[in-house]
C-alpha cells in the first residue's frame, strides 16, 4: 500500500473541521475515523456521541459496539433499524480494526440510512484506500485520517491547544512538557486538563512552576535547561543537571536528552548554513518569519536564543558536536559503551562537547 501523503498538519485540520460541523449541529450520514493517532478518532467521536442526540434520546437510540465482539452484518442491521421515539439514532463502533469482514459495511456506507449516523473508528492503521469502505465513506461521509505528530510539530499544536482554552503556555513549560510526555497526544491533553483544573482561578497563564507543582517535572533540571547551558557554553550548569538525570535515570532517559541536544544543534547548523549561503551570494537572510519555519521554531524567543548561540558556535564546531552525539547515541544503545551507565555516558559526551 502507497504510503500516505497526509501530514499531521493535515489531520488537525481536518479534525477542526469536523469538529466545528457538530458544534454547529451539521452531521453526515457515515464517519470513517482512521490511523496510527488515537487522540483525534476518540475526541471527534466523543463529540459526535455527546452532542447528536440528546441525553433523553441516547437511552433508546444510541448503541456502541466493538469490533472484536461484532460482525458486519449485525452492524449493518443495527444501522437499518428505524429510531425510536426520536429522528436519528447512533451507531458508534469502536475498534472496528478488529472486526471480521469490516469491508462488508460498504454494503451499507454506498447507500446509508437518512435517520443513522454511522461512526466507525478504525486505529492503529488507516482503511485501505482502495476498498470500497474507503471510497464509499469519503463520497457520501466525513473520513478522518488521523496521523501520528513528529517532535517539532507538538509544541505548535500544544500551543493552540492551550489558547483555545484561553490560556497561554511559556517557552519553558512548552518544553518542560513535550520533553517528559514526547508526541503521546492522548496523555499530553490528559495532563494538561488536570493542569488547568488546578490553576488557580482567574490565571490564564502556564508557568515553569506550574509544571513543576502539578505535574512533577522539576523546573531546575530538564532538557530544556540542559540544553540552554550547553548552548550558552555553561560546562559547570550543564554538568550539575547531567549528575541530577544520573541520579534519576528512569525520569530522563538519555534518549530523550539526546533528541533534544541533536535538536539543537540541527537548529544551530542550518542556521549557521543560512548566514553562510547569505554572505557568499550576497542576498539578505531569510525573516525571522521564514526561519521560524525553516527551523521548526514554535516561538520568536526560541529564534532569538538560537541566533545568540549560534555566534558561538561555528559550523565546524556544530558538525563536531553532531558526529558526537550520533556516536554516542550508538553507545547509548549497547554499541561500544564499554558497561557505562546512561549518567556516565551523559558526562562523558558533555565533556567532548565542551572540549573544542
Amino acid at each position: 500500500m502507497a504510503r500516505s501523503s497526509v501530514k499531521f498538519k493535515d489531520t488537525v485540520a481536518a479534525y477542526e473541521s469536523l469538529s466545528a460541523e457538530a458544534a454547529k449541529g451539521e452531521f453526515a450520514p457515515v464517519y470513517l475515523l482512521m490511523g496510527e493517532e488515537s487522540y483525534f478518532i476518540d475526541a471527534l467521536s466523543r463529540q459526535l456521541a455527546s452532542t447528536i442526540l440528546t441525553e433523553a434520546e441516547q437511552a433508546f437510540n444510541q448503541i456502541t459496539v466493538y469490533g472484536r465482539d461484532t460482525e458486519a452484518g449485525q452492524v449493518v442491521n443495527l444501522c437499518r433499524q428505524m429510531p425510536m421515539m426520536g429522528s436519528r439514532e447512533v451507531i458508534v463502533v469502536k475498534e472496528a480494526q478488529q472486526m471480521r469482514g469490516l469491508d462488508k459495511l460498504a454494503l451499507y456506507t454506498a447507500k446509508p440510512s437518512p435517520t443513522t449516523v454511522l461512526v466507525i473508528c478504525h486505529k492503529e492503521k488507516t482503511v485501505d484506500k482502495r476498498s470500497q469502505l474507503y471510497k464509499t465513506c469519503l463520497s457520501g461521509g466525513r473520513v478522518l485520517e488521523s496521523v501520528r505528530p513528529r517532535d517539532y510539530e507538538i509544541g505548535s499544536w500544544l500551543t493552540q491547544h492551550v489558547a483555545a482554552r484561553g490560556c497561554t503556555i511559556d517557552r519553558k513549560a512548552l518544553a518542560m512538557l513535550t520533553d517528559h510526555l514526547g508526541t503521546d497526544l492522548s496523555k499530553i491533553a490528559n495532563e494538561l486538563t488536570k493542569l488547568l483544573v488546578s490553576l488557580p482561578e482567574g490565571a490564564r497563564r502556564i508557568a515553569d512552576t506550574d509544571i513543576e507543582r502539578h505535574i512533577g517535572i522539576s523546573k531546575d533540571y530538564n532538557n530544556f535547561e540542559l540544553c540552554r547551558a550547553v548552548a550558552r557554553q555553561d560546562a559547570a550548569r550543564a554538568l550539575t543537571i547531567a549528575a541530577h538525570f544520573a541520579r534519576n535515570p528512569k525520569e530522563h532517559p538519555l534518549l530523550v536528552t539526546m533528541l533534544a541536544l541533536f535538536s539543537q544543534f540541527r537548529e544551530l547548523f542550518l542556521l549557521n548554513y543560512l548566514r553562510w549561503q547569505s554572505r557568499r551570494k550576497g542576498v539578505p537572510m531569510p525573516g525571522d518569519g521564514e526561519l521560524m519555519r525553516l527551523l521548526r521554531l514554535n516561538n520568536p524567543y526560541a529564534l532569538a536564543d538560537l541566533k545568540e548561540a549560534a555566534a558561538a558556535w561555528d559550523n565546524r564546531r556544530v558538525f563536531a558536536v553532531l558526529g558526537l552525539l550520533r556516536e554516542y547515541d550508538a553507545k547509548s544503545k549497547g554499541l561500544g559503551a564499554g558497561g557505562a551507565t546512561d549518567g556516565e555516558l551523559l558526562r562523558e559526551l558533555l565533556l567532548k562537547i565542551f572540549t573544542p
